[in-house]
């Protein structure tokens, strides 16, 4: 029998990188199918739950293309072997992703944002949950902001390179993933920051960022400015490089604003976010670059791969960015969000306030499933 050929999320990706046009067969079941799969601008995907394949019913793979490659997934792997294996006995051309859609969510993908001679910026993509993260480097020195758990990722960047660590920021108390932070900190002697007012009450070891209005990456002057802007939560901060890049942290993404909500108070929250968009943010020049820790939707990844927008775009394409009178802009954010919250919130929170440890599997599964702190505005 004939063994199927098998693709890593890596090469996966880089297939939908390449233009090309990719079908990806999910035989999960359609309710874990419809929370969460892997999506491409060139993407075709097809839900054919594994048990509808052990019927050996003929009509199940009717509509499946004969002629075209298709990449078979499952939770771990195992059910997209038997699945691929099958068809490919029947002549379809077939992989099964190794690892299945566990390995695809530990897939991160770094782009380079920008580069001059004095610093390089690097977008560091989790596509599985649309988690952003960020490297920002300077005369061999860097700055990590927003690290997810796999800490393997930026000890490999830092190497590749030639920087070292010196300084771990969290933009906010993350609700959706486990922080890297701490660890990646711990394991580079970098300093960890995040506002004091984000983890209060715990015996996390941090450095407070409300102490630091400036943080300096590398000898010269890549200052990064740490600008409260509360509203996702309430110690959210923002980072702003030379007037030109801002990590935005939850609180203004390409396609809307931070969800203020995760915390029980959507009214009080969206206040906030009103004065940090309409007073703390107001005076950067449109066309600062806006990079933001999560997305939401495939589409905001533009044609160089990167996630972000100007300043300039998202105000004129956010209704409610325009939305001046403070009323009417929360009462819209407050009831704009979701009932959904993040799976796992409660525990991830624990985790990222140190009150709460678990070992390395229990962490991954908890972290499987979609991103949900966006808010997304149409209008």
């Amino acid at each position: 029998m004939e063994k199927v050929p098998l693709i890593t999320a890596e090469e996966l990706h880089r297939k939908m990188n390449s233009g090309e046009d990719v079908v990806i067969l999910d035989v999960r079941n359609e309710t874990d199918y419809n929370d969460w799969k892997i999506e491409g601008k060139k993407v075709r995907s097809v839900n054919i739950p594994y048990f509808n394949f052990l019927e050996e019913d003929e009509q199940v793979h009717a509509g499946l293309p004969k002629d075209t490659e298709m990449v078979v997934v499952c939770a771990k792997g195992g059910s997209s072997d038997f699945v691929a294996e099958m068809l490919m006995e029947k002549g379809y051309k077939t992989y099964s992703l190794e690892g299945g859609m566990l390995a695809w969510s530990q897939f991160y993908h770094p782009t380079i944002v920008y580069m001059d001679e004095k610093f390089k910026l690097i977008q560091i993509n989790r596509l599985s949950k649309g988690c952003l993260s960020y490297a920002v480097i300077s005369e061999g020195k860097g700055m990590i902001i927003d690290p997810n758990q796999k800490v393997d990722v930026y000890l490999e960047l830092a190497k590749q390179h030639r920087f070292k660590i010196e300084h771990v920021v969290d933009s906010h108390l993350h609700a959706d993933h486990i922080s890297g932070g701490r660890q990646l900190a711990e394991q580079t002697g970098a300093t960890y920051y995040i506002s004091s007012g984000e983890v209060k009450d715990t015996n996390l070891k941090f450095e407070p960022l409300d102490r630091h209005d400036r943080i300096r990456v590398g000898e010269i002057d890549v200052e990064v400015l740490a600008i409260p802007t509360p509203g996702h939560t309430p110690g959210s901060t923002s980072f702003l490089i030379n007037n030109r890049f801002l990590m935005s942290g939850d609180t203004i993404f390409v396609g809307g604003l931070g969800r203020p909500d995760l915390g029980g108070k959507a009214k009080e929250w969206a206040m906030d976010l009103y004065d940090t968009v309409f007073n703390k943010l107001s005076d950067l020049p449109d066309d600062c670059l806006v990079l933001p820790a999560h997305y939401a939707d495939i589409q905001e990844i533009n044609d160089n791969g990167i996630v972000g927008a100007t300043f300039g775009e998202i105000r004129e394409n956010n209704e409610i960015m325009q939305n001046a009178d403070q009323e009417a802009f929360t009462e819209q954010v407050a009831s704009a969000v979701s009932m959904e919250k993040p799976p796992n919130f409660e525990e991830i929170v624990a985790i990222n306030r140190g009150e709460l440890q678990v070992d390395a599997e229990k962490a991954v599964e908890l972290e499987i499933g979609p991103n949900r702190c966006a808010v997304h505005h149409h209008g």
